[in-house]
């Protein structure tokens, strides 16, 4: 599989998210769970999703991870209950867009980071993936994700 794996200069973006701690097999309910709240709040308040939906893993302990699930948004709005105003943060980044099943997502992990590794790039540790389509009506070989490594200086 070949994965395109980039260095960008991104700007900082507006979120509303819900950070949740979840197990491995627990998380596509929590994630839905937690989409469904942050749309269903962007909708009462009459806006809409400024982009696609994002998961950020602060670890990457798959018996207790600690994930942040959410919307990006077109400017910072207040929260409501466990729904908070977040940031995807600017600055450099790597980033590696994957197409196929989620479980088979390793192998783009392994390409962005060999990738840092040649260019002297060091991550901050915290990883997002936004989802540009959704296994709801989406084939898994046809599901896109691209994974965002926040870099240190």
């Amino acid at each position: 599989m070949t994965f395109k794996c980039e260095i960008k200069e991104m700007q900082a973006q507006p979120a509303l998210s819900i950070r949740t701690r979840t197990n491995l097999e627990r998380m596509p309910q929590a994630i839905g769970q937690a989409f469904g709240a942050v749309a269903q709040y962007l909708g009462e308040q009459g806006q809409h999703p400024a982009g696609a939906p994002y998961v950020a893993y602060y670890n990457m302990d798959m018996s207790d991870l600690d994930i942040e699930i959410g919307f990006p948004v077109s400017e910072t709005m207040p929260g409501k209950g466990d729904i908070g105003a977040s940031q995807i943060p600017g600055g450099k980044m790597g980033t590696c867009l994957y197409t196929g099943p989620y479980p088979e997502m390793s192998s783009a992990y392994e390409a962005l980071n060999k990738l840092l590794m040649e260019k002297g790039l060091e991550p901050t540790g915290i990883v997002y993936e936004v989802y540009y389509n959704s296994p709801m009506d989406t084939e898994p070989a046809k599901l896109q994700t691209l994974i965002m490594f926040p870099l240190k200086g």
